[in-house]
């Protein structure tokens, strides 16, 4: 198993539009160095959390493009390279590697339904091959809730036999703990990462061997999540994972990408932020009333949030 170039709190991060529904470059630049300066250690961009299956390949390769040239590390960055095509998938593998990220998250191929481990090792076989280089380390990203395609666990493992090298992790969005903990028994002793994809399974994911999370709530409570993640083997340790699971709760009762993208427009005093991509709506008025409401009452706050992070 090749050495892991994440571990810890990573943040797949929102994508910001523009009143025309373009993608906002330059805020997406400042936020993401926002999220850096809070302490994240990596930026999963363009997965669900940042609407990237609502973007051509195209803008998202222009975004990378946009947040190397600005001094984001391309070291922090694990691009999702989420398509159904062989074609497409590669390509945007190619463009990653192209810009030094450490790691790319790899989506099953999510259109076509009741497809079989084999025709689901076929296809990241084939991008792997296609794209044919050492340098790649690839993430698995199982999120059945929305591409109904798993990564089980026989087929993860056939993966790890097959590119010992190259296929070095998972993020798990299956909501499912005893799912995790299968994939951290199995896996996580061979040096394999195991990310929980929300930090309520965080704590329990690191005392049974995976090393951090990649979480959407990210976006609006890194130090937070980073309290448990540097003091999971403390005796605070149970009492801050209650802390970071109410206040992931209390978000996940709305649709999570628009409520956080309200979150960060409120906090950053930025209403253009709560923009979204169709076919996602906005909060409605009483919902973002009832969010922030609901966020008051257990004493959040989005902490050191600076006007110029949204700008």
């Amino acid at each position: 198993m090749a050495s892991q170039p994440f571990a810890g709190v990573l943040v797949p991060v929102l994508t910001p539009f523009t009143p025309a529904g373009e993608p906002d470059a330059g805020r997406f630049v400042a936020f993401c160095r926002f999220l850096l300066d809070q302490g994240a250690d990596g930026l999963a961009v363009f997965g669900t959390t940042s609407e990237a299956n609502s973007m051509a390949g195209a803008e998202r390769m222009a975004l990378l493009d946009r947040l190397v040239a600005s001094g984001i590390p391309a070291a922090k960055l694990m691009p999702g390279a989420g398509a159904c095509s062989i074609t497409e998938a590669a390509q945007l593998i190619r463009h990653a590697l192209g810009h030094g990220c450490a790691g790319v998250l790899m989506l099953p191929p999510f259109y076509y339904k009741g497809m079989s481990d084999d025709g689901v090792y076929d296809f990241v076989a084939a991008v792997i091959d296609r794209v044919g280089s050492a340098a790649l380390r690839m993430y698995l990203y199982h999120i059945p809730p929305q591409t109904q395609i798993p990564f089980t666990l026989d087929l993860v493992g056939r993966l790890i036999k097959a590119y010992p090298n190259t296929v070095v992790g998972l993020k798990d969005s299956s909501g499912d703990w005893n799912n995790t903990k299968a994939l951290c028994e199995a896996y996580a002793g061979s040096g394999f990462a195991i990310f929980p994809g929300s930090e309520v399974f965080l704590l329990d994911g690191l005392r049974a061997g995976g090393v951090g999370c990649i979480t959407a709530s990210g976006n609006v409570n890194v130090p937070g999540i980073r309290k448990v993640y540097e003091n999971w083997k403390t005796p605070d340790a149970d009492r801050l994972q209650a802390e970071i699971t109410l206040v992931r709760k209390t978000i996940q009762a709305y649709p999570m990408v628009p409520a956080l993208k309200r979150i960060v427009a409120h906090f950053h005093h930025d209403p253009d932020w709560a923009a979204v991509r169709p076919p996602m709506t906005r909060l409605s008025d009483a919902q973002s009333a009832a969010l922030l409401a609901d966020l008051a009452k257990i004493g959040f706050s989005l902490g050191e949030a600076r006007r110029e992070a949204a700008e």
